[in-house]
């Protein structure tokens, strides 16, 4: 019993190179036709049993190959960047190489350079309600990974959910004064009218959740300082439900870009340079391209925007 392809083709073609039967009368009985079997027999002779080892009939080069150099520059924007297959293609568009994204992302793939999923993700559909700048700015906090110079630093993000612009600073304290003070940075630096927030339950956004500053009816006691601060400015406070943090996914998503691009690559000597590095990161941020903007950065996104609709001024 054959095995491999290579035994099969010699039990066929053997006979016929010792002369123990004509070719014309094994085609009679051969299930793949003369030409097959005069071919395997004119390889045989020329190149011995290695030349019935089955070959690749794949063309070997294509007409609209991606040239070589085009694969280095794009595997090392890769390396350099993390950005995925169709922000490589804005990328390299306003260079003047215009490479489909499907290529990319195959170009990618074959160098293994694509994240490796332990289950097939789910797809869903998701009906995306048009909103504009400012309509709505999620906040958060997260903690700086590790201590700096002996002390822990905490990172304050606003995102705008319309142009995914983004705002962030360095304190060395959770407190609710500087979620105040944050939000009047957002105000000050933000192109566009801060309509609304949304943040989670923690006690330096909201005080409703705290147990100890509650009524027996449930009403809140006091007025948390965040809240006095955005009825003062006209800003309304949205909170998502407790332990639903996809509510507040944009910050969240941008909070894992910190941690893979910022974080994991930069070793911070102080707390000035920890802030110089936020400070690069975040203009950087503001002029990368996103899925959500077709392509387009927030700053391109925002263009012209503050002409339109005149930012907060805050009292």
């Amino acid at each position: 019993m054959v095995k491999t392809i290579k035994e099969e083709r010699l039990r066929w073609v053997l006979p016929i190179i010792r002369k123990e039967v004509k070719l014309v009368e094994v085609a009679k009985v051969f299930p793949y036709g003369k030409r097959t079997l005069e071919r395997w027999a004119a390889a045989y002779k020329q190149c011995g049993e290695s030349g019935l080892e089955p070959k690749s009939t794949a063309r070997k080069t294509q007409e609209n190959e991606t040239p070589i150099r085009i694969k280095e520059h794009i595997i090392a924007l890769r390396i350099d960047t993390k950005k995925c297959a169709l922000k490589l293609h804005w990328h390299m568009e306003k260079e003047g190489l215009l490479v489909p994204p499907r290529t990319i992302g195959e170009i990618l793939r074959r160098e293994g350079l694509v994240r490796k999923y332990r289950i097939k993700r789910i797809k869903y559909k998701y009906i995306k309600a048009s909103m504009k700048a400012g309509e709505c700015v999620e906040i958060d906090v997260k903690y700086v990974p590790g201590i700096v110079a002996g002390q822990q630093y905490f990172q304050y993000t606003a995102i705008d959910r319309a142009s995914r612009w983004r705002h962030l600073e360095i304190y060395d304290e959770q407190i609710n004064h500087h979620s105040v003070l944050f939000l009047g940075e957002v105000i000050k630096r933000a192109p566009f009218r801060i309509l609304s927030i949304k943040t989670d339950n923690h006690a330096t956004f909201t005080n409703y959740y705290t147990g100890t500053n509650k009524r027996s009816d449930l009403l809140v006691k006091s007025l948390h300082m965040l809240d006095a601060r955005c009825r003062e400015l006209g800003i309304k406070h949205y909170l998502i439900d407790p332990g639903k943090p996809a509510q507040n996914g944009t910050v969240e998503r941008s909070h894992r870009e910190d941690q893979e691009k910022l974080y994991e690559q930069v070793m911070f000597t102080s707390g000035e340079d920890l802030r110089y590095h936020v400070r690069l990161w975040n203009m950087y941020y503001n002029d990368l391209e996103h899925c959500g903007l077709k392509g387009k950065t927030p700053n391109e996104f925002l263009a012209n925007y503050q002409l339109i609709n005149p930012p907060n001024v805050p009292a």
